[in-house]
């Protein structure tokens, strides 16, 4: 019998789809036509279509779960690069453990759910799912973002400041030059993660502080909830894209209430749509459907559509779709990290 290695474990990539080569748009029209969840995603990407086309309107990203390893990392840099999406609300994993872990040269690797868990974490290999990671290689990723918060000066960052410069170290330190952080950086796009120790993040931060306990930084998630109601402020329409829920979700669309909160008539998000497979019947927040969100005050009735299927059967399709039609071709950048740099 062959004995089980890491390296034969390791040995085959995950490919992250290219929305730029798809033809997706002619699949969608007959979409349209359909039922269930395929007629669904037809409406909502029509919906998403819309986001781009209104010039008033900022489009967000919020991005929650592992699609980012599991192959659609490239669709989220391509949204980016092409003027799709102006801000970005994320996991921290999505953010640090897959996109800027790849940035730093590592890989994402297919793997099989039925496989003995406990010869994984011998060999020093986690799952999610299907897909393999090298724990060695994470915790690389982890002394990275140490070295990063050593570099700094000690005082409390926004999750979005701290992003900012892992964009920015990258711009010299990348093996791997298209990552979601460096082309955000290059394209003033702001992204958020909430949550951001609860992540590969956490363990560099936390290395961070026990080596340097009298002066060190810290990540200031109030801060975070500011700056990204300010961009709701900013905005006269906003859009929110979802993939997942989670905090990322609540997050975005809580700028609404923070803003009537802090005395500024900011209106609900004109459009919405969240891509998910959550069940709704548990009351949690990340099943809440767009529509209980109403009742929030967070967002519009008239414009929002769930989609009830896996992410990565359906983003690309979606995001495919837009790409070809090409209204992104007339938006303008809207640059909300620049504004908020310039107001730090």
């Amino acid at each position: 019998m062959t004995k089980i290695t890491k390296r034969s474990l390791l040995k085959e990539t995950i490919q992250h789809i290219d929305i730029t080569k798809l033809k997706a748009a002619q699949l969608m029209d007959a979409y349209k036509k359909m039922s269930f969840s395929a007629r669904d995603l037809a409406r909502a990407t029509e919906i998403y279509e819309k986001m781009l086309g209104d010039k008033s309107s900022s489009t967000w990203l919020t991005l929650a779960g592992s699609t980012s390893a599991a192959g659609c990392m490239q669709v989220y840099v391509d949204m980016v690069k092409h003027n799709m999406i102006d801000a970005i609300v994320a996991t921290g994993a999505s953010i640090v453990d897959m996109d800027f872990f790849e940035a730093l040269g590592f890989k994402h690797y297919k793997g099989t759910p039925f496989i003995d868990d406990g010869l994984l974490r011998s060999l020093y290999i986690d799952r999610i799912y299907d897909t393999f990671i090298d724990e060695e290689e994470l915790q690389a990723c982890d002394v990275a973002i140490r070295k990063i918060a050593d570099s700094l000066e000690p005082r409390p960052y926004s999750s979005r400041e701290f992003i900012w410069e892992m964009g920015k170290y990258l711009t010299k330190h990348s093996k791997k030059k298209e990552s979601l952080v460096e082309t955000a950086y290059r394209h003033n796009v702001p992204i958020f993660c909430p949550a951001f120790s609860d992540s590969s993040a956490g363990f560099g931060l936390v290395m961070h502080q026990w080596n340097n306990p009298e002066r060190h930084l810290s990540i200031d998630s109030v801060k975070d909830f500011l700056e990204l109601t300010k961009i709701k402020m900013a905005s006269k329409n906003t859009g929110l894209l979802m993939i997942g829920g989670g905090v990322p979700k609540n997050f975005a669309q809580d700028t609404v209430v923070c803003a009537e909160v802090l005395g500024f008539d900011a209106p609900v998000h004109k459009y919405a749509v969240q891509i998910t497979v959550a069940d709704v019947r548990d009351g949690a927040c990340s099943s809440s459907t767009l529509k209980e969100a109403s009742s929030w005050g967070k967002v519009s009735t008239v414009y929002e559509q769930m989609v009830y299927a896996e992410a990565t059967l359906a983003l690309p399709l979606l995001a495919a779709t837009a790409y070809e039609h090409g209204l992104w071709k007339k938006r303008s950048a809207r640059n909300f990290a620049k504004m908020l740099n310039a107001e730090a």
